[in-house]
């Protein structure tokens, strides 16, 4: 069976903990508000978006962030009756958020920083004196410190000790994305290292307590793609997590390339699941986890927990009109990263967006993208629509027609690419825009999908579709959202 994401799309860092019957997951979010979706499952293979942790402006500031800035590698645990989250913000200058919340369905705490502990993928752990150990790696003045740890006050977020390294790996590069577990007499360390591209990888190592010293795990490294044939590439960042019954899994992330080589990823790196076995003290990759397949169709409320917005959070930009969302322009550049958009996430590798929108009062429509500089749009102004690559600095129009005025449909579709391996025109996908109307859809123009994939764009986040304004206000009719990994599902 070809393994599938058990959350897909651009889900990336996934961490899980298990509370009950009850597995709760999150993921970075990085320029986007709200900050850090939480899935909640029963089995660890269906998972439900309940919300965001970061949920509201006094958690979370990302205005200044950059493309692929602002919250990156959340850990997710509980302890003494409370769920935990810990993650970096690297867009307003205060390094760690720490939360918590006693219902993780409910409002978490407003963040305490951690201004002494400087570096990303920050870990939570209680050693046997309930001291909090924050694992992470670290930056210094000269640049990547390596693993280190340090115990916290969860209180004031004060450093209670200095620095000590960890282990640091089996020798690839970027040693990160650390987690520390106690299982039976051992303290195990998980981390990510070479890098979160092609040479992705997860290694472990156990000791005696949180500070080692460390024993590598023979049959390094407990999770890789490097150089292997699959679908599924880039994995890694990884999180273990123990069922009632004793037995565990594994939660990671990983990217579906598609096209001639290099290949060209363009949903982002997804969450992928795989039953773990034990042996000799050591864990084991068993089988993925994979769910059922199938096609999607979904009406969207824009107020929904899967839409987001970079810099600022929906609301700033959207309120209820009759009928429909009217979205405000902010930036009217539309390669700033202040555009004023919101979407949501493209979760299928075969995808229909669609919005009806009436822009009398200003310039804006449908978008596809993957940041500020990559996207392809569907612009209406005045009596016109057109189709526009945005592609880095380059703004070129595809095609437009004329309108009549009122209500607009327009609709985005990414279809299978096409052509030989050692054809420049395979692309991972065809992405083409429409206008439609009573007598069917009016092609506006077409873009390869590689000019909306990570592998051109550069960064950390995946697609996103949705609506934006550049000048004036839009009002949003409807917004619908089609998915399906089999091309002859989709409507």
């Amino acid at each position: 069976m070809t393994p599938r994401p058990v959350v897909p799309g651009f889900h990336p860092d996934p961490s899980v903990v298990r509370v009950g019957d009850a597995y709760w997951m999150v993921h970075s979010s990085f320029e986007y508000a709200p900050g850090v979706p939480l899935y909640r499952s029963a089995d660890l293979v269906s998972w439900e978006q309940v919300g965001h942790v970061l949920a509201r402006p006094s958690q979370l500031d990302v205005s200044a962030a950059p493309g692929s800035g602002g919250i990156t590698a959340p850990t997710i645990r509980h302890h003494d009756g409370r769920f935990w989250l810990v993650t970096t913000n690297l867009a307003d200058g205060g390094w760690q958020v720490l939360t918590s919340a006693e219902d993780p369905l409910g409002d978490w705490s407003d963040p305490v920083r951690m201004p002494d502990v400087r570096g990303i993928d920050p870990d939570l752990a209680w050693d046997d004196d309930g001291t909090l150990l924050v694992s992470y790696a670290g930056f210094g003045a000269g640049g990547p410190a390596g693993l280190v740890q340090q115990a916290v006050d969860p209180v004031t977020g004060a450093a209670l000790t200095g620095r000590r390294r960890l282990w640091q790996g089996t020798g690839g590069r970027f040693p990160e994305g650390p987690h520390l577990y106690r299982v039976g007499g051992h303290w195990y360390l998980l981390i990510a290292e070479g890098g979160t591209e092609r040479g992705h990888a997860v290694t472990i190592a156990r000791g005696p307590s949180p500070a080692g010293p460390w024993e590598p795990c023979p049959h390094n490294p407990l999770l890789t793609h490097r150089g292997v044939e699959s679908p599924v590439q880039n994995t890694g960042h990884a999180d273990l997590v123990q069922r009632a019954d004793g037995s565990w899994a594994i939660v990671f992330h990983g990217v579906r390339p598609r096209g001639a080589s290099p290949q060209f990823h363009v949903l982002g790196r997804e969450t992928f699941a795989a039953e773990v076995e034990w042996a000799d003290g050591w864990p084991r990759l068993g089988e993925w986890l994979t769910p059922p397949g199938g096609a999607v169709a979904v009406t969207e409320d824009l107020a929904g927990p899967a839409w987001a917005a970079p810099r600022r959070f929906p609301g700033d930009l959207l309120t209820r009109v009759e009928g429909g969302w009217r979205l405000a322009a902010a930036d009217p550049d539309p390669a700033s990263e202040d555009v004023a958009f919101v979407g949501r996430r493209q979760e299928h590798e075969h995808a229909l967006f669609r919005a009806v929108v009436r822009a009398s009062d200003g310039v804006g429509g449908l978008t596809l993208r993957i940041d500020a500089r990559h996207h392809l749009d569907v612009e209406v102004e005045g009596a016109r629509v057109r189709a526009v690559a945005q592609v880095g600095p380059l703004r070129q129009v595809l095609g437009e027609a004329e309108l009549t005025g009122g209500d607009v449909t327009l609709e985005i579709r990414t279809l299978p690419g096409e052509g030989h391996f050692s054809s420049t025109a395979l692309a991972p996908d065809v992405l083409v825009a429409c206008l439609v109307g009573a007598g069917g859809s009016v092609e506006l123009g077409r873009l390869d999908g590689r000019y909306v994939s990570t592998e051109v764009a550069g960064g950390m986040t995946g697609r996103l579709g949705g609506v934006w304004c550049a000048r004036g206000s839009l009002v949003v009719r409807s917004f619908v959202y089609a998915g399906t990994d089999d091309p002859q599902e989709l409507p």
